[in-house]
């Protein structure tokens, strides 16, 4: 079975099937006003009948998981790309399991140089950043390295962008929304082998609970076409529906890489919206039939949901999921490969890094240009062009500037105006 993860399940943060007893009950009229809006605007049959369809095609996942004839999360090559090698069918694959890798973006041997560039710039800056978790640091609130940037501007990383992010349908013709790339800042992760790392199991990034309570991120899963009854079910691909700022989150591997993928986004994310609506029934084991489960109209608890934070999935409160058995590690990874994932595809970061070196990588988002997206870029430059964290980064980032060997945009400064939308 490939990549599914070895031996006892992770000590990860479990939820329950049912909300706490000794935990007062929700009363955050959020919550309450989320399910009743839906309820109105779908009704409680369609919601039955969508719970049963995404539950009955979670199992034929499973299935396919457990297969272990190809591997479920998609590989292709950026020559693939650059020479248009990429078939309609792999695409199609792509959508569907909502993650890939893209081999071979920049070469092995500059890859692995700049992880070494980047080794010595931060053991010689020990002490001048910010990192975590506490007991073994590997997560680096680093933004403006000589490292982050020569990826960030690498010809190919931005043509592999461009191309990820015409994926999408686009509709827009007033110049403001495209799939021209922006570059979006984020951090880094130099893991050493051994290293246990628990804080970042089975989630979703972009929010939580708005996803049910803000009306714009809702319609992002409304179904693309109306006829017929509706249902809870979701709709990607399609920008000009979508608040969330990043297309497809991405890992560029500096060294071995440590990131587990769920293969499928569609009916992994219905699963999670419908999840709040249907409370086990009282005996367990009936647990994994999912027609004994009853809609719930009136509780208002959301498993795993946290206003300030992101999606939180366990095997416990999420049981039609199988996270045991589809919860992934990717395919091995190469220095200069690349693993990319729909900004509401479920994963995690392995508990344990078996491998024989550091697990490095850096956050490289394919980020479309909209007119939100512009505005934060311009905002982003201004503070980063001095050495200040980005915008969305202000709480654990510093003025890297006073860094030894800090360069800023210094290499590209042009290629850095016009990414970041003020050339």
């Amino acid at each position: 079975m490939p990549g599914i993860v070895q031996g006892e399940w992770p000590p990860w943060r479990e939820f329950g099937l049912d909300q706490p007893k000794a935990s007062a009950p929700t009363t955050d009229v959020d919550h309450a006003l989320a399910k009743q809006q839906i309820i109105q605007e779908y009704g409680q049959e369609a919601l039955q009948q969508s719970w049963l369809k995404t539950c009955a095609q979670l199992e034929k996942i499973k299935e396919e998981c457990a297969r272990g004839d190809t591997h479920p999360i998609p590989t292709i090559t950026m020559d693939d790309i650059e020479s248009d090698r990429v078939s309609p069918q792999q695409i199609v694959e792509m959508k569907r399991a909502g993650c890939f890798v893209v081999r071979n973006v920049v070469d092995p041997d500059g890859t692995t140089a700049l992880f070494q560039e980047l080794k010595e710039y931060t053991t010689r800056n020990k002490g001048r950043f910010h990192a975590w978790p506490a007991e073994s640091p590997s997560m680096y609130n680093l933004y403006n390295t000589p490292t982050q940037n020569a990826l960030r501007t690498n010809p190919r990383q931005i043509r592999l962008m461009r191309w990820i992010n015409e994926l999408w349908h686009w509709s827009s013709s007033n110049g403001e929304t495209s799939a021209e790339p922006l570059l979006y800042a984020d951090g880094l992760r130099v893991r050493p082998a051994g290293s246990p790392f628990l804080g970042l199991g089975p989630h979703i990034d972009a929010g939580s609970l708005c996803r049910w309570a803000d009306p714009s991120y809702r319609a992002a899963y409304r179904p693309s076409s109306q006829a017929g009854q509706k249902t809870m079910m979701h709709t990607i691909w399609k920008p000009d529906k979508t608040p969330i700022r990043l297309f497809s989150r991405a890992w560029h591997t500096l060294r071995e890489g440590t990131i587990l993928l769920y293969p499928n986004v569609s009916t992994v994310i219905a699963y999670v919206l419908l999840r709040p609506f249907f409370r086990a029934p009282e005996d367990r084991s009936l647990i994994m039939d999912p027609k004994a489960w009853k809609f719930d109209a009136e509780g208002t608890w959301f498993p795993g949901t946290f206003k300030p934070e992101s999606q939180y999935l366990s095997d416990s409160s999420h049981p039609h999921l199988h996270l045991r058995d589809c919860l992934l590690h990717v395919p091995e990874l190469q220095p200069g490969d690349t693993v990319w994932w729909h900004t509401d595809t479920c994963h995690a970061v392995d508990a344990e890094h078996r491998g024989h070196g550091d697990a490095s990588v850096a956050y490289i988002a394919a980020t479309p240009t909209t007119k939100k997206n512009s505005i934060y870029m311009r905002d982003q430059y201004k503070s980063m062009v001095t050495g200040q964290p980005p915008m969305d980064y202000l709480a654990g980032g510093v003025d890297e500037s006073p860094l030894e060997g800090f360069q800023g945009f210094a290499a590209n400064p042009e290629v850095f105006k016009r990414m970041m939308g003020v050339a």
